[in-house]
């Protein structure tokens, strides 16, 4: 919202433009909660797809196979795109 548009509706609502901006100073970020953190910046993560993209496609596939059917309810067959 451009300043000119908040002025024209702090004179609407006969209020001044203070209005608001109250509460947005420091106790407002105290109030948060704080945001999780980026679950790709970790170097774990970065150790991991380093590590898995120095392997060859057959055991990438596998690996990716394992990590999915660790993730599942229920078992299911999985199949493979090789022999």
């Amino acid at each position: 919202m451009s300043a000119a548009r908040l002025w024209q509706l702090a004179e609407v609502l006969e209020v001044p433009v203070s209005y608001f901006y109250e509460g947005l100073g420091q106790d407002a970020a105290i109030d948060r909660e704080p945001e999780p953190p980026e679950p790709y910046a970790g170097k774990e993560t970065k150790d991991l797809i380093q590590a898995f993209y120095s392997l060859s496609e057959r055991p990438r596939q596998r690996l990716l196979d394992l990590a999915k059917s660790l993730n599942e309810t229920e078992p299911e067959v999985v199949r493979h795109a090789f022999p």
